[in-house]
């Protein structure tokens, strides 16, 4: 079976054809820009490739519960000329397959469910750091949805004694994402994440608000495992500082054997940057 999948994020689009194996056959990557300009070249590649079926995993917000009215469109992004748009519509009715459609972060979440390094498990969170900050849940087997999908960037966490930043997200200031996503980090110190690897003091309030949040959702959704990806994560000491300060917060309070062997509960991705394609492969077979 030829399946499709599109990791469609806010700087490019990721087109893929796969199998049902997990396996890439062929990528190609588009700039995103305008729908104008960027679904035509999309639409071309899938409908080039024959393909019987396509996942979507997209940036949002958007409407991923079938049977709500806009379900499949790009809802409210700050992304101005995709607001209200129908992607899974457009490529239905071109593409006249079936279209799995959910979130950018519900994908990887689901890629490493299906292929990667929470395979087995049937309660685990993705958690995206990079531009922004996202949170797929996998939570008895399936993508947790509700009224639309969990956002849990931009939950409150408490602000570290020695930060006097402000926050950068435009709705919340100083959430989860607004004090720990790749632009706060620019913002706070002046420079890009990637020249600053060498200042602990940075990657100790950093880790401290990861390390945060993740005790957050250990608390609230119970994951058996907690993958942590994404372009901020690439720093060489921060995993570590981050299951560091994860044990302490935690105080002894949860004991299961996943939380005290935090070097195996709290991981990088298994993928190499593939866990979102390959969890779009998965969408689109669910949907077939």
């Amino acid at each position: 079976m030829k399946i499709g999948a599109l990791e469609a994020g806010g700087t490019k689009m990721v087109c893929a054809v796969g199998n049902e194996k997990g396996e890439i056959l062929k990528k190609l990557t588009i700039p995103t820009q305008t729908p104008q300009d960027t679904m035509p070249k999309m639409l071309d590649f899938f409908e080039k490739e024959q393909v019987e079926a396509l996942g979507i995993g997209c940036f949002g917000p958007i409407n991923p519960v079938k049977g709500t009215p806009y379900y499949g469109y790009i809802t409210s992004t700050p992304k101005l000329p995709w607001q209200n748009y129908d992607i899974v519509g457009t490529f239905a009715k071109r593409l006249h397959c079936p279209v799995g459609f959910d979130t950018d972060v519900n994908a990887a979440a689901l890629g490493e469910a299906t292929y990667g390094i929470t395979r087995g498990l049937k309660n685990s969170i993705y958690i995206t750091i990079g531009t922004g900050v996202g949170v797929g849940v996998f939570s008895e087997g399936r993508l947790l949805h509700g009224m639309m999908h969990p956002e849990a960037g931009h939950i409150l966490v408490r602000r570290h004694p020695k930060d006097t930043y402000e926050g950068a997200c435009p709705f919340h200031k100083d959430c989860f994402e607004g004090l720990a996503a790749g632009p706060s980090l620019e913002k706070r110190w002046g420079v890009k994440g990637a020249e600053l690897t060498d200042r602990r003091e940075v990657w100790e309030i950093e880790s401290y608000y990861i390390a945060q949040a993740c005790v957050d959702y250990c608390m609230i959704l119970s994951p058996e495992r907690i993958v942590l990806g994404g372009g901020v994560m690439k720093q060489p000491s921060l995993l570590h500082l981050v299951r560091e300060k994860f044990a302490k917060m935690m105080a002894g309070y949860i004991q299961t054997s996943q939380v005290q062997e935090v070097e195996n509960y709290i991981v990088a991705p298994a993928l190499n940057d593939e866990q979102g394609v390959k969890g779009c492969i998965r969408l689109a077979l669910e949907e077939s």
